[in-house]
C-alpha cells in the first residue's frame, strides 16, 4: 500500500497516511481546528483536532476525557476504553510523544434502528506550553448498515496505518497554536 506524507493545518504539522485518502474539505466545510480524511472503500475516517488543553496532570486520564467527550459528541449509546499506551518521541524533535488509546464506540447514526460499533484509534499529543491538546483519531466501524464497516483483516490494516501515522507526526512550526 502506498503512502503520502500528509501536510496539515498550512504546513505546521505533518505525517505519513495511505495515499488513497480523499480529503474531506473537498466534500464540505471543515472547521479550521480540524483536518478530516475519508477513506474511498469504506466510512473510515481521520480527524485531527486542535483542542483546548484539559486540566488533568495524568496523560492516560487527559486521553479518556477526550474520547468520553467524542462519545457525548457521537451519541454513543456505549462505550469502552481498551488501552491506553504511550508511544514515546525518540526522534528528538520536539513533538510529544504520544498517548494513544483504543476504544469501542456503540453509535446509532441517522436515526437508525441498529447501532453501528466503531473501533475507535485515538492518539495525544500534549503540548503543555500553548496550552493545546492535540488529537488524532482514526474512527473504524465493525459494524454498520451504511455498508461502510470492515472485518478484522482491514481493522488490522488500518491499525498498522494509525500506529504509521501517529509515529510519524512531526509539529514543525509551535505558532500554529499561538
Amino acid at each position: 500500500m502506498s503512502t503520502q506524507t500528509l501536510s496539515l493545518f498550512g504546513g505546521a504539522i505533518t505525517a505519513t497516511a495511505p495515499s488513497e485518502l480523499i480529503d474531506a474539505s473537498d466534500l464540505r466545510q471543515i472547521p479550521d481546528t480540524q483536518e478530516v480524511f475519508l477513506f474511498p472503500e469504506s466510512s473510515i475516517s481521520i480527524i485531527v483536532e486542535i483542542l483546548q488543553r484539559v486540566e488533568s496532570s495524568e496523560n492516560s486520564d487527559a486521553v479518556k476525557f477526550h474520547f468520553s467527550s467524542l462519545a457525548h459528541d457521537n451519541d454513543a449509546e456505549s462505550s469502552q476504553v481498551v488501552s491506553v499506551d504511550v508511544n514515546p518521541n525518540d526522534r528528538g524533535d520536539p513533538t510529544p510523544s504520544a498517548v494513544v488509546l483504543s476504544g469501542i464506540q456503540h453509535i446509532r447514526k441517522f436515526n437508525r434502528t441498529a447501532l453501528d460499533e466503531v473501533r475507535i484509534l485515538m492518539s495525544l499529543y500534549r503540548v503543555v506550553e500553548k496550552g493545546i491538546d492535540l488529537i488524532v483519531t482514526f474512527n473504524v466501524p465493525i459494524v454498520s448498515e451504511d455498508g461502510g464497516a470492515v472485518d478484522e483483516n482491514k481493522f488490522e490494516v488500518v491499525q498498522n496505518q494509525f500506529n504509521v501515522f501517529i509515529r510519524s507526526l512531526r509539529i514543525g512550526d509551535f505558532n500554529l497554536f499561538a
